[in-house]
């Protein structure tokens, strides 16, 4: 189960999981809300049980904070910390009852560390990072596992965004500016966001429980 599973690193996600001959179900917000404690539940309910989720769904807004809107600040906690504990409450029982189970949430370098301009985002992804290990101590020590995957700028419709805000705001070339921030030099590809996902929730990575395995070169450590 991949949320935000329609474009970007979804995407990637659910394709590499299909292509590995998975039975996937890749939604986005028409099929399930994942802000909506009831639509959730209903959705969860309806699909029978869930061996891997992929807390994917996320939003971001960029501002300073003197200038960040309250409507933003919680837009963002909720899709982006809210939305993961309500999907990973609505499959974790099942997952308990079989003793089996791997949960990645999709956080961000913005879940470890901070990042100008982006104070609901960062505080946002730092809840879902805490949301993971909390779970993960919950699970320790049963076949179920919790992780994140903190990746740093990826090329998706998201980034895009912040490009043209860089552009239209500095005159800048935006992508070259996000390629600056990274000891790789560019920005990440969805797939190898995928590839780290997918490493995850192998089920030979059952002692790989807790943790925020970084994409990003090195430059978060």
């Amino acid at each position: 189960m991949v949320t935000g599973g329609t474009r970007g690193i979804g995407a990637a996600v659910a394709a590499r999981f299909r292509a590995a001959g998975d039975e996937v179900v890749a939604v986005g917000r028409a099929e399930c809300d994942v802000t909506d404690e009831d639509a959730v539940a209903s959705f969860f309910a309806g699909l029978g049980p869930v061996d891997v989720l992929v807390n994917n769904a996320g939003i971001s807004t960029s501002a300073p904070l003197a200038r960040t809107q309250l409507a933003d600040w919680e837009a963002q906690l909720t899709v982006n910390a809210t939305g993961a504990f309500l999907c990973t409450r609505a499959v974790l029982p099942g997952m308990s009852s079989r003793d089996c189970g791997r949960i990645v949430t999709v956080a961000s370098v913005a879940g470890r560390v901070g990042f100008r301009y982006t104070s609901g985002y960062t505080a946002s992804k730092h809840a879902a990072v805490g949301l993971m290990r909390a779970v993960a101590a919950e699970v320790a020590g049963t076949g179920v596992t919790s992780n994140a995957v903190c990746p740093g700028y990826v090329r998706t419709d998201m980034t895009d965004q912040t490009v043209r805000r860089i552009e239209e705001r500095t005159g800048r070339d935006g992508e070259a500016a996000l390629a600056a921030m990274s000891p790789l030099g560019r920005l990440l590809e969805p797939e190898e966001v995928a590839f780290a996902v997918a490493f995850l929730a192998a089920p030979e990575a059952g002692a790989v429980n807790g943790q925020t395995l970084v994409l990003d070169g090195g430059g978060v450590q």
